[in-house]
């Protein structure tokens, strides 16, 4: 799809799937009250795909790569990646696994192949900026890094003061907050203003919860040394503003994204782990966003923000230890949007991967032929 495609009509709110009525009516316990009444906002859907694809997409949901099992190396689980240390090589598989909140919300058809390819694209448009880990990329969902010891630290650099989740800079500059991470913020500013510049808000990669920390805090809790994160900080903002060039190329605002760092053994600082994709960012259509913004209306977006927004309308992410199922329509949508994103970003026709019984056994047999095992 070419860059600057146009939005369909406005969808009327969407009820959701049948499940979604029932979901009312069998209420587990420990849900919030507000799940009660399921409410869904309207959501523009972005013009159709290739038939097939369409048709892929609708195949696939429920049939989704929720989890791997190559059996190499030792596995470690998260969010959305399956991560396999072996020896020098950190093997990656990318599943369908939706998170935010930090809990995991859905399975999106899809999704795994097209953040795997899309921060493939990005990490080979980027090593004049910064080294990073990527060696091979032997299958659709998975990668073949070099090891590197990941700073304790995750680098979220923002263009624009927008978001709505506990850690975004627009819930703490509403709540009166005007110093953020080290950055100090004017009075004045509204959601979705585009800031006077760039700004690095990094938080900790804790277990359970990510926290917000200053440059100044970084290095004295022992986290980093004041070189690296100057280091660091100066390729997350090198990495962001060409990101944010090539984005404007094809009617797209890189709004925010994040990026993790690391060492490789012989010293020097890789990026690591994903870059510039529809999970790690925010993306709006730039065509729209001033008028959008000077109405006071939400911007065109192509990311999972909707996909949030649902939740946190109908329970409480946070702390309801049972959440509601999402609804098809909005996860088909969501694939939509990601693979959309993909074919804009890359210039590339997405080539589904689709999900079976031997899945598993291809991704580790790609692996295994091309490390020799």
């Amino acid at each position: 799809m070419a860059a600057g495609s146009s939005w369909l009509l406005t969808l009327p709110p969407v009820t959701g799937t049948t499940s979604l009525q029932q979901q009312t009516m069998m209420r587990p316990a420990g849900c919030s009250q507000r799940q009660t009444a399921s409410r869904t906002r309207a959501v523009q859907t972005l013009g159709q795909l290739s038939a097939d694809l369409e048709s892929s997409i609708d195949a696939t949901f429920g049939n989704c790569l929720v989890q791997s099992d190559l059996q190499l190396g030792r596995q470690t689980v998260g969010k959305v990646r399956d991560m396999y240390s072996l020896d020098e090589h950190l093997l990656i598989v990318t599943t369908d696994r939706q998170s935010a909140f930090d809990r995991l919300l859905a399975s999106v058809p899809y999704k795994g192949q097209v953040l795997n390819q899309t921060s493939c694209w990005w990490m080979h448009q980027t090593r004049h900026i910064v080294p990073n880990a990527l060696t091979a990329e032997p299958h659709p969902n998975a990668v073949i890094m070099q090891q590197c010891k990941v700073f304790p630290v995750e680098f979220v650099v923002r263009g624009f003061i927008t978001g709505s989740t506990s850690t975004s800079l627009w819930t703490h500059y509403k709540s009166g907050s005007r110093s953020y991470c080290g950055n100090e913020f004017p009075d004045g500013l509204r959601k979705n203003d585009r800031l006077q510049e760039n700004v690095i808000t990094p938080t900790t990669k804790a277990a359970d919860h990510d926290e917000p920390i200053s440059p100044q805090d970084i290095v004295g809790q022992g986290l980093m040394s004041q070189e690296d994160v100057d280091q660091t900080f100066e390729a997350a903002l090198g990495l962001f503003n060409f990101g944010q060039e090539e984005a404007k190329k094809r009617d797209l605002l890189l709004v925010d994204t994040k990026y993790e760092f690391g060492k490789a053994p012989d010293g020097t600082i890789r990026l690591v782990d994903e870059i510039h994709t529809p999970d790690s960012s925010r993306y709006w259509l730039a065509s729209s966003y001033e008028q959008r913004h000077a109405l006071h209306e939400e911007p065109e977006s192509i990311d999972k923000e909707f996909l949030r927004l649902w939740f946190r309308d109908n329970c409480d992410p946070y702390h309801d230890k049972v959440l509601p199922e999402a609804p098809k329509e909005l996860v088909v949508e969501l694939a939509r949007r990601y693979i959309t994103l993909y074919q804009m970003i890359t210039g590339k026709t997405f080539e589904a991967s689709p999900v079976t019984a031997d899945t598993n056994a291809e991704i580790r047999s790609s692996i295994v032929k091309h490390l020799g095992l």
